[in-house]
């Protein structure tokens, strides 16, 4: 029955989805297939940028590392919040740039603005990495519902391949329309699924309500709902959860894969709105952390002690197959959603800022047919960190954020300073770099700034070393994009 209903969600949202964006595609063009066209209205858009929201790290991760850790988990319900609001003033102009400039990309974005190839394909390569990363995340997912509904016997790298095969027809085809079509099939299923969990999760643990779930949690457990947590040895104080709160908020809006969500909307007013009331999502993260915390209460041990498979390991224990079997299904529409646009988004940044700056005649179907191989290559990259990782979903997210948070001052100096240059951009660039990875730095920024994201210390090394090189410089007279340009363009006033 699990297996049964997990095949039926899944396979039914994949043709309606497939269908849905084919029948919408007007012409086989790399910006119909990239970005649907940029005629993404509200609902379609509310609904494709909540999956970029409501994915297996915000219930998978969230839910395990609330059953690891306790309080830390509450960083999931401050960072939505935060990100919505910056969110509120930087896409609208984003988006008007792609509109007026004809963009596809983040790395389009960089290379026009700052008039320098060179530094699209450097934006390019770091934004593929990233999003590998951020991959890696629906990779391990998929992979423990394939295993949970197919056997445990199933090797690791077996479900790791059925999974990247999912995504990848998932939006091989059509595109960005079938991504979006099966995103609003998933919330729906998503917040039903939460809502049923909720309603019946505490008296699967002895529980008088979900309040009492907490009282209970912190009776067993004294400190869990309070900082640091389960595991104060860890390190994840108040102090972490400000400075990776603002980190993740920061970085949101940089992954590639948002500027081509932001790029597809039809207009600014279409962003906005959806801006206002995205933070509502922020709420279900509460009924997410109980359901960890419960699971914690009834002895919930997953294979391996693998917190990302804490949840499916709960809902299978206690709850009969076919509610299994939903979930399940479910969870893979929260995994297929997600994975699909970051590997659509890697094939197109490869294919458009890496190749065809080195070869110019490439045609559009050349470009489109190039995107499908890269994607094909970057889902085997996933593969390989998925299957070779043991870390849990949330710490793999936060590194994915530290990652691009690297090219964030590059994209909020070029709306806030018309001296930011290119070269400026690319020292800040290798500076934040090295702050991030060399593991000197790492030891000392530990020293230094205890319990602080070391990617939001990397990030503002980056700032502070491109804003002096764009004091050093002359200013530039030929900017793309002004503060005042997208002031008229992109302001509600």
């Amino acid at each position: 029955m699990i297996l049964g209903l997990t095949l039926a969600i899944v396979l039914g949202t994949m043709v309606g989805a497939i269908l849905y964006g084919r029948r919408s595609t007007q012409t086989a063009s790399v910006t119909e297939w990239a970005i649907g066209g940029r005629r993404f209205g509200m609902a379609i858009f509310w609904f494709l940028n909540a999956g970029e929201i409501y994915t297996t790290f915000a219930v998978l991760g969230i839910s395990g590392f609330a059953w690891a850790f306790g309080a830390p988990a509450y960083l999931a319900l401050t960072s939505v919040s935060l990100a919505a609001t910056i969110g509120y003033w930087l896409m609208p102009r984003i988006w008007d740039a792609g509109r007026r400039r004809n963009l596809l990309t983040q790395a389009d974005f960089f290379a026009d603005h700052y008039d320098s190839r060179w530094l699209g394909v450097v934006v390019a390569l770091a934004g593929i990495a990233a999003l590998v990363v951020y991959a890696q995340i629906q990779i391990v997912a998929l992979s423990l519902i394939v295993r949970l509904t197919i056997g445990e016997n199933l090797p690791p790298l077996a479900a790791a391949l059925i999974a990247a095969g999912i995504m990848l027809a998932f939006v091989f085809t059509a595109g960005l329309r079938s991504a979006a079509f099966a995103a609003g099939i998933k919330d729906v299923l998503m917040v039903l699924v939460v809502i049923g969990l909720c309603t019946t999760v505490a008296a699967k643990v002895g529980a008088h309500s979900l309040l009492d779930i907490f009282r209970l949690a912190e009776d067993a457990f004294p400190g869990i709902g309070r900082f640091p947590g389960r595991q104060p040895g860890a390190g994840l104080s108040s102090v972490w959860l400000m400075t990776s709160a603002l980190n993740v908020a920061l970085g949101t809006w940089i992954l590639p894969h948002m500027f081509q969500l932001c790029f597809a909307a039809d207009s600014a007013e279409t962003i906005r709105r959806n801006a206002i009331w995205q933070p509502l999502y922020s709420l279900s993260y509460l009924f997410i952390i109980t359901l960890g915390f419960a699971a914690l209460l009834a002895g919930t041990r997953p294979p391996g002690g693998d917190s990302n498979a804490v949840l499916l390991t709960f809902v299978t224990d206690a709850y009969p197959a076919w509610a299994t079997g939903l979930f399940a299904g479910t969870a893979c529409l929260l995994a297929l959603v997600p994975g699909s646009v970051l590997l659509l988004t890697a094939g197109t940044i490869f294919a458009r800022n890496v190749v065809l700056p080195l070869r110019p005649g490439i045609s559009d179907a050349g470009i489109l047919r190039l995107s499908r191989v890269a994607m094909i290559a970057a889902a085997g990259a996933a593969v390989y960190l998925a299957v070779g990782g043991s870390r849990s979903l949330v710490e793999i997210g936060l590194s994915a954020y530290a990652a691009i948070g690297m090219l964030a001052p590059g994209v909020f100096l070029a709306f806030l300073w018309p001296r930011a240059n290119a070269t400026g951009v690319m020292a800040g660039i290798v500076a934040g770099y090295v702050a991030l990875l060399l593991p000197a730095a790492d030891r000392f920024w530990s020293a230094l700034l205890p319990e602080w994201d070391h990617g939001l210390v990397a990030m503002a090394v980056n700032a502070a070393v491109a804003v002096l090189v764009f004091t050093l410089l002359p200013a530039r007279t030929d900017a793309r994009i002004s503060q005042g340009k997208l002031t008229d363009a992109a302001d509600p006033a």
